[in-house]
C-alpha cells in the first residue's frame, strides 16, 4: 500500500534513513581506510576491522528498511528533466542500492569463507558459506572493487545534487534536506 504524499519532498522516514545511511557508510569506509595506519594484528587495527564488519552489516539492515519505507510511501513529484538525465539518475540510484546490498553480503561471505566469526553488535551471525579460502580471496577482490566503485558513485551522486541545487536551481537537493520543507 502506498501512502499518499503530494509534497515536493521525500517522506521524513526516507530522509532520515538517507542521512543515517550516509553516516553509517562514511563510518564503514573510514574504519577500513584508517586501519592501514596501525600495525597488523594490533588491537586498534583489529577493532577498526571489527567495526567495519558491523557497520557494513548495519548498511544492509538499513537498506532493507529503506526499501520497505520507499515502497510504503510515495516519493515527491518528479522533476522535469531530459530523458538522458533521468536515466543516468535512475541508473546511479540502482547501482548504489546494488552496492548497499552487495557489499555487506560480500563482506559476510568473506568472513564466512575465511571461517571467521561474523560479529554484529554482540551477536555472531551464521556463516553464509562453508570455509573456502579461495572463495574468500575472490570475493574480497570483488568487495574491494565494489568499494572503489561506491566511492565514485557516491561522489557522482553528491556532485549531481550540488549541480541541481546551484546550477539548475530546480529544488532537487531540498527534497532530501533534513528538517521541515
Amino acid at each position: 500500500m502506498i501512502l499518499p504524499d503530494k509534497s515536493d519532498r521525500y517522506s521524513a522516514i526516507s530522509i532520515t534513513l538517507h542521512w543515517l545511511m550516509f553516516l553509517v557508510m562514511a563510518a564503514a569506509f573510514a574504519t577500513i581506510e584508517l586501519r592501514v595506519n596501525f600495525e597488523r594484528g594490533s588491537d586498534i587495527r583489529e577493532g577498526l576491522k571489527h567495526w567495519h564488519f558491523m557497520l557494513g552489516l548495519s548498511v544492509l539492515l538499513l537498506v532493507i528498511v529503506r526499501i520497505i519505507a520507499r515502497l510504503a510511501t510515495a516519493g515527491p513529484r518528479t522533476v522535469a528533466e531530459p530523458l538522458p538525465s533521468k536515466l543516468l539518475a535512475k541508473g546511479t540510484h540502482l547501482a548504489l542500492y546494488a552496492l548497499m546490498i552487495g557489499l555487506p553480503l560480500a563482506g559476510w561471505t568473506i568472513l564466512s569463507a575465511s571461517d571467521a566469526p561474523v560479529p554484529f553488535f554482540g551477536l555472531e551471525l551464521p556463516p553464509l558459506v562453508s570455509p573456502d579460502k579461495a572463495l574468500a580471496k575472490q570475493v574480497k577482490e570483488l568487495h574491494e572493487l565494489g568499494g572503489t566503485i561506491a566511492y565514485w558513485l557516491i561522489g557522482f551522486h553528491a556532485l549531481a545534487a550540488l549541480i541541481h541545487h546551484y546550477v539548475l536551481k530546480d529544488g532537487v537537493l531540498l527534497r532530501m534536506r533534513p528538517g521541515r520543507g
